[in-house]
């Protein structure tokens, strides 16, 4: 799978201190001096947190689980079963990766600490948001179609936000959040693969 290809070379860089490694740094430098306000920044990189984006999720999951009930649908539960082993993949995943490459962190508040790739952050915000949306398909109906592409950019959009505030403010390096993102699309694919089979044997 091509993300896990594009994950697998970010890994690769960062370990052995490669070309994208150099480009990153540079990056990182043109990014941590952008014009977004540093209050914003945090604001957005706050959207990566558990506290914040589990709730989302949840709610999620507790209004698809209720629409399928109510439609006395008999095997509701697979697209909320795989979003909910998604979510709990990601510290699963994340975790011992962040051991293993043990990267130093960007300048800033934590540039004395390691183990930022990837991030954390960002991949909470990816998995959570995305299978909320994909966990809402169902509920929506009918709307699914004029919504769903709203719906997916606004996705888009927000974990773009979440992983220039987390840039902006010195959380993690550019490809920290990039790793993630691969990370988080193979398992929201997942999800959204058990959503379609499910709906294909109503």
């Amino acid at each position: 799978m091509a993300l896990l290809a594009l994950f697998a070379l970010c890994a690769w860089q960062i370990a052995v201190g490669g070309p994208l490694r150099a480009l990153d740094v540079r990056l990182d430098r043109a990014l941590a001096g952008s014009a977004l306000p540093s209050p914003v920044a945090e604001s957005f990189a706050d959207l990566g947190n558990t506290a914040v984006a589990l709730p989302v999720l949840v709610a999620a999951l507790a209004c698809g689980v209720w629409r399928a009930r109510r439609a006395g649908t008999a095997r509701w539960w697979p697209a909320p079963l795989a979003a909910a082993v998604a979510m709990a993949a990601v510290p699963a995943l994340i975790v011992p990766l962040k051991d293993l490459i043990d990267r130093p962190g960007p300048p800033g508040p934590l540039a004395d600490q390691s183990g930022f790739f990837p991030s954390g952050h960002a991949a909470t915000a990816a998995v959570a948001y995305g299978a909320a949306v994909l966990l809402l398909a169902p509920v929506l109906g009918q709307r699914w179609q004029r919504l769903r592409r709203p719906l997916l950019v606004a996705v888009v959009l927000l974990n773009l936000c979440v992983g220039a505030g987390l840039v902006r403010r010195g959380y993690h390096w550019p490809l920290d959040v990039i790793a993630s993102w691969c990370l988080s699309g193979c398992l929201l694919w997942t999800v959204g693969r058990v959503s379609r089979l499910r709906s294909l044997g109503d």
